[in-house]
This record gives structure tokens, C-alpha cells and sequence, in this order.
């Protein structure tokens, strides 16, 4: 089984995009932590259309009903639980793997230029190499994907900075596990991003 874990937050006014609270506000930031939910799913969805994966949703800041009656109640939903972000990733993958996963992906939603087409080259290179990164512009990534559980690469991570990604690659170089790379994408994240998502904007994909 093929899985694809998509890290969200609930919309709370105040609680979430908070960089980007300066330019766009409380309200103003969660509706677009709404909406960049909304296109991520999209996006995962139509990668559904042709390829068989299963989807779980990593939530936190709301309840299941929340969750649900906000993006419905198809595929898994699972509660992000305490921690860093490295704490959250690495117990959503073991989740995925104990629950009959051979191929886990994970996303988060800030990052709209993400394509089908990406989601499946993943899941592909996932086949013969262990590890896969989508790097990010900022110095993290938009995408980890793992053929077999590696709890080392969520642990010793100065998350939220931009040595996300060469502190999880220097992991891997380390322990002498292969990795495959993607093409680097922007996440949106701060003001500056804005016209990456501006695109996007009104139903556009």
C-alpha cells in the first residue's frame, strides 16, 4: 500500500500562518491556511485518479468532527499528537507503516506548485531508493518520503530554520542510507511568497 499523509492545523483566526499575520491579518491568514488545505486535497486527489494511495490527514487544533466536517470523511484522519515537528512526522509514519503502508509520503500544504505528477515521481523513486526529499526553497522541505521507517531523521533538527533540509540530508550521508532528490519548489510562508499562491487564486490550478 502507497500512503500519502498531508500535516495540516484546523483555521483558527490567530493560531495558524502566524508569519503572515502582519500582511494578511488573523482572519485573513487562517482563510488561506483554509484555502491551501483545500488545493493541497485537490491536488491529492486528482494524483488518487491515476495511481492507487491512500490518504490520511494529520490534523491538529480541532477535534475529529471538526476536522471532518471541514474536508470530509473520506480516507484517515489521524491527530498530529504532542512535540516538535519532527515528533509529529515521525509518529505519523510509523502509524502509516504499522498499519500495512510499504511507501509513505508526506506533505504539508504550503507549498501550491505541487503537482500530481510530483506526488507520483515520489512514490516512484520510492521503489529503489529508501529515502526521497522535496527541498524547499527556504532550507526545508515540502516533501519526505520513506520505503521503510527511519526514526533517525526527525531527531537532533533545527526545525523551523533553514538547515531543515542539509541537517536531514547530512543525517542520511552519515548512516550511509541512499536518498533521491526533487526539484526544489517555494513554500509559502512568509509575505515575500505571497505571489506564488497569487496564481492559484480563484479556482485556478
Amino acid at each position: 500500500m502507497e500512503q500519502l499523509i498531508i500535516m495540516t492545523r484546523y483555521p483558527l483566526a490567530g493560531q495558524t500562518k502566524t508569519r503572515l499575520i502582519p500582511r494578511l491579518g488573523p482572519e485573513g491568514a487562517a482563510q488561506l491556511q483554509r484555502e491551501m488545505t483545500e488545493h493541497t486535497l485537490a491536488t491529492v486527489t486528482r494524483c488518487q485518479a491515476s495511481r492507487r494511495v491512500r490518504r490520511a490527514i494529520a490534523f491538529t487544533d480541532a477535534n475529529l468532527a471538526q476536522i471532518q466536517a471541514w474536508l470530509g470523511p473520506d480516507g484517515d484522519y489521524w491527530p498530529q499528537g504532542e512535540g516538535d515537528l519532527g515528533d509529529r512526522m515521525a509518529r505519523a509514519f510509523a502509524r502509516s507503516f504499522a498499519t500495512g503502508a510499504s511507501r509513505a509520503v508526506i506533505i504539508g500544504i504550503d507549498c501550491p506548485d505541487l503537482t500530481p505528477a510530483l506526488l507520483a515521481t515520489a512514490f516512484n523513486e520510492l521503489e529503489t531508493s529508501p529515502v526521497v526529499f522535496g527541498p524547499a526553497t527556504d532550507g526545508g522541505y515540502y516533501l519526505i518520503g520513506l520505503a521503510q521507517p527511519c526514526p533517525a531523521l526527525f531527531t537532533g533538527i533545527a526545525w523551523g530554520t533553514d538547515q531543515v533540509f542539509a541537517q536531514s540530508r547530512q543525517i542520511l550521508i552519515g548512516a550511509a542510507i541512499p536518498f533521491t532528490i526533487l526539484p526544489t519548489l517555494t513554500d509559502v510562508d512568509y509575505p515575500e511568497d505571497l505571489p506564488v499562491w497569487a496564481k492559484y487564486q480563484g479556482g485556478q490550478s
